[in-house]
Formats: C-alpha cells, structure tokens, sequence
C-alpha cells in the first residue's frame, strides 16, 4: 500500500487529506504531519487552560462565501452545515460591508472544527510536534526528516505549508 505524507495540518492539508481518501479509499495509508501541538494552522481555535466555554479564533473569525465561490465548492459547504460545523451568521459584524448574494458562515465549535472535520473523514494518521526539515529523494519514494525523531520514508509528499517554511527545507525538495 502507497503512503502518502501530507505536511500540515491546516485547512488545505485536511482538506486535500479528505479528497485523497475519498478518491483512493482504502488503496492509500495517508499520513499528515504538523509542526504544531494541534490541528487548525492559520484556521486555529485557542481555549483557556481552565474549563469554559470561552474561545478565540486566530486567523479567520467567519468564512464569507462569495456566488462564484458557494457554486464551485457547494459540496463543502453542505458538508459543513448538514453536519453542524457551519452556522449562517445572524449577528452584526462591526465594520462589515455586506455585500449582496454573499453569506457569512460562523462555527459555534471554533474555526479549528473545520479542519478537524475534513481529519477525521480523512481517517489520516495525524503527528503533531513533526517538524519536516528535509525531503531526499531515495529512488522512488522520499526520505523525510524531521527535527526530533527518525527519518521515514514516503511514496509521495504534498507540502501545505507555506512557501517561506517550503524554502527552509533542506535536500531535494526544488528539484
């Protein structure tokens, strides 16, 4: 069985997690690594230590669906508000400029329940704290090594990162 590592545990990496699965099933072991301690890259929800129901999303407070966007990706969006994770804004935005035909989306469960949705339907082995310094090409797979622990090998790499952490990357990656 292929396996494929997806570096980044953000929304373009759950949901490109998801899609290979959806397409390949059970024909691919995915794997998604993240420098960080959780799930959600620039989509994360962040909670006080103490237990309440107060939270904040860093990034992205709501998600605004433009015609254009809400047709081509319409299956997401139905995914998101069948399930729960997607709730029609109903507030006012101080300073929001509402445009006409575009809806604002809000997640009672923070930005994060997003892309921890897309992970679990992925059914991805997910490592947090796998920081990818390396990517070495070793005949027809790569070898990838990461700042703390054993390098692994993978038959494909889909880097989610961004292009700034892509550049860092020792080895053969620009080739």
């Amino acid at each position: 069985m292929s396996r494929v590592l997806i570096v980044g545990a953000g929304l373009t990496g759950s949901v490109c997690a998801c899609l290979l699965r959806r397409e390949l099933q059970n024909k691919v072991n995915i794997v998604v690594w993240d420098k960080a301690r959780g799930s959600g890259g620039r989509m994360s929800t962040t909670r006080p230590p103490d237990p309440s129901s107060h939270s904040a999303d860093l990034g992205a407070q709501y998600i605004t669906a433009t015609p254009a966007y809400a047709q081509s990706h319409h299956s997401f969006y139905s995914e998101l508000l069948s399930s729960g994770v997607l709730q029609p804004l109903l507030t006012q935005v101080e300073g929001l400029k509402h445009k006409d035909n575009e809806r604002n989306y809000v997640t009672p469960l923070g930005m994060c329940s997003v892309v921890k949705h897309f992970l679990s339907e992925s059914g991805a082995d997910l490592f947090f704290e796998h920081h990818v310094t390396g990517l070495y090409r070793s005949g027809a797979s790569w070898e990838v090594e990461r700042k703390a622990g054993a390098s692994e090998t993978f038959d494909a790499v889909i880097l989610t990162m961004p292009v700034p952490q892509i550049l860092q990357l020792q080895g053969d990656v620009g080739q």
